[in-house]
């Protein structure tokens, strides 16, 4: 049997990505319904992580427990691979132990390679070039909060990152418009660009050109992890690319505003925004349980 991996949203088809945000709005009903849910007893997860996080060790760790499964985080410290085994080594003696494992680093050839030689299914919990389950989770949310995503305007204000590049999957994978204001010099790579369908995505100069009648519209801290050397340096290139309440009020008047944490108030974004009425951050936060608990299942049941 193959083994069905979630390396980027390219990993899935249009139809499976929109069976999943289903799922995990099922599950995340009966969660809030006090009702038990656990077919993955027995089943344990392998958190890799050498880059630290909050929301992605606690969304995973929690979410195996509520599905009967048990997760077990793992450090550089508490592992070989910081010592400088081969990740080829790791993945064969680590999957041979656990059902499924996640893995959040730095360089997406690694988690490939990590992959090739797993013999369980490789959540990718986030690498320098995609973060694909933070994307299930805003999704979820604008679902949700607004229906069906298709044929709709998201605006990404910022970085051209990891996220920016799941973005540009998912308007592939759901079928909606997607509008990048990036500063010269931190737009994404061409080849990223290229993998939507023509026409799908734009780039812009000016933010609020961009944000104009957006229904979506989306940031992240202007320096990421890694980047904090290049803080003033980001400050001058990325300072007209704040998302405030005047960008805001180019989108529609029912837009909705994401970020996926954590947010540098006065920087990326105003303190009136992400506090605002347009905000979902804090659903779009809670949605990272939900919507992977939605992937853990799905990749459990095709293994």
């Amino acid at each position: 049997m193959t083994i069905k991996h979630f390396l980027t949203l390219k990993d899935l088809s249009s139809a499976d990505f929109r069976a999943l945000l289903k799922r995990a709005t099922e599950l995340k009903t009966l969660q809030h319904a006090g009702s038990r849910h656990e077919p993955l007893q027995k089943k344990v997860l392998g958190m890799v992580f050498e880059k630290s996080s909050t929301r992605t060790r606690v969304s995973f760790e929690t979410g195996m427990y509520q599905l009967g499964g048990h997760a077990l985080f793992l450090s550089p410290r508490d592992t070989q691979l910081g010592r400088g085994e081969p990740v080829e080594d790791t993945a064969r003696v680590l999957s041979s132990m656990v059902d499924i494992i996640m893995l959040r680093t730095y360089e997406h050839e690694k988690l490939e390679l990590f992959a090739q030689y797993s013999s369980v299914p490789v959540i990718n919990a986030l690498t320098d070039q995609f973060h694909p389950c933070q994307l299930l989770a805003d999704m979820q949310t604008y679902f949700e909060k607004r229906g069906d995503i298709q044929g709709k305007t998201v605006c990404w204000i910022g970085d051209g990152n990891n996220m920016c590049n799941s973005y540009i999957n998912a308007a592939d994978r759901l079928d909606f418009n997607l509008r990048i204001a990036a500063p010269e010099g931190y737009r994404p790579l061409p080849e990223f660009v290229r993998q939507a369908k023509e026409q799908q995505v734009t780039l812009f100069d000016d933010p609020m050109e961009a944000a104009s009648n957006a229904d979506l519209v989306v940031t992240d801290v202007w320096s990421s992890m890694g980047q904090e050397q290049e803080q003033n340096k980001r400050e001058q290139a990325f300072n007209n690319f704040q998302v405030t309440q005047a960008l805001m009020a180019k989108a529609n008047s029912d837009a909705l505003f994401m970020h996926c944490l954590p947010a540098h108030r006065g920087e990326e974004v105003s303190a009136d925004v992400i506090d605002g009425r347009q905000s979902v951050v804090w659903d779009e936060a809670e949605n990272r349980l939900h919507s992977q608990k939605a992937l853990l299942e799905f990749l459990l049941k095709q293994h």
